[in-house]
């Protein structure tokens, strides 16, 4: 029997050159961090652009360690990886009490959480400076990892999967025996865990990424975030220009990292909302 799966049409290879000039042009910038931080200033400054190191040396990695680099480094690490964690877990029990608990003011409360993902930060900025000054918190890494913890979008996300779950499976549950943490930990997070995948490397990027942030609520200098540290030596050194690429790929890995980890659940994560209801 023959097949036109493989068939190789003009649309294919129209599309197939299409995504490899986008590739090029989406990891090119990531290849030139990566290459630049590597050169001798000489050659990053030369007019006639290198596109392969000639002298490549870690001399710029070297001296962006001698700043507290790896102070940064740990702290926005320790951000984005506990702000995962917390808001992953929180927003995985509520998902499933707005889903499939029945009570008064259930509406009303997904409602309010559905208004709060139009807000940008901005508007409750002052709010929640003033609550971390109060708390004691400023100027620490938990003044940007406690108001990520509540994310609407997170919330929002994982109802949309619990919303998927049988009602059936949770009746067989009471039937056995089985508490609420029971229930919870045993069927229901297996059977959101690609929403929690894709939530996870949502909620890593934004909490990593956050500059506007970490700007307000972090001030000492062995608090800051690796952005925060690469923009301080970005206006001190405006024209070290290997530093600054050294700092930008050494930020870059970690995230790389992480969604390579997730990748899996990440796709079907997608692909599941996508196709859901």
């Amino acid at each position: 029997m023959n097949t036109v799966t493989g068939k190789t049409t003009p649309y294919k290879i129209i599309t197939n050159i299409i995504l490899a000039i986008l590739t090029v042009f989406l990891v090119f910038p990531l290849y030139w961090i990566f290459t630049g931080s590597v050169k001798t200033a000489a050659d990053i400054n030369t007019m006639v652009p290198q596109w392969f190191p000639t002298n490549p040396t870690l001399d710029n990695y070297q001296r962006l360690f001698d700043n507290p680099a790896l102070l940064w480094l740990w702290n926005t690490v320790f951000i984005a990886v506990v702000a995962m964690i917390l808001t992953c877990i929180t927003a995985a029990m509520a998902g499933y009490v707005l889903a499939k608990k029945k009570f008064y003011g259930r509406a009303l409360i997904f409602s309010l959480i559905v208004c709060a993902m139009a807000l940008p930060k901005q508007v409750i900025l002052i709010p929640l400076l003033k609550e971390m000054s109060t708390l004691h918190l400023h100027d620490s890494v938990w003044a940007v990892i406690l108001p990520t913890v509540g994310w609407p979008f997170g919330v929002f996300l994982m109802k949309q999967f619990s919303e998927g779950i049988p009602n059936e499976m949770l009746e067989a549950a009471r039937i056995d025996g089985a508490g609420e943490t029971r229930t919870f930990v045993q069927i229901i997070l297996p059977m959101v865990k690609p929403g929690i995948g894709a939530l996870a490397i949502f909620t890593f990027i934004t909490a990593w990424n956050d500059y506007f942030m970490q700007l307000i609520m972090l001030t000492s200098n062995t608090n800051l975030t690796i952005s925060l540290g690469i923009a301080n030596l970005q206006a001190e050194m405006a024209t070290d220009f290997g530093l600054i690429m050294a700092g930008a790929a050494v930020a870059a890995i970690p995230i790389l990292a992480v969604f390579l980890m997730f990748q899996k659940y990440f796709t079907q994560g997608i692909t599941m909302g996508a196709v859901k209801g």
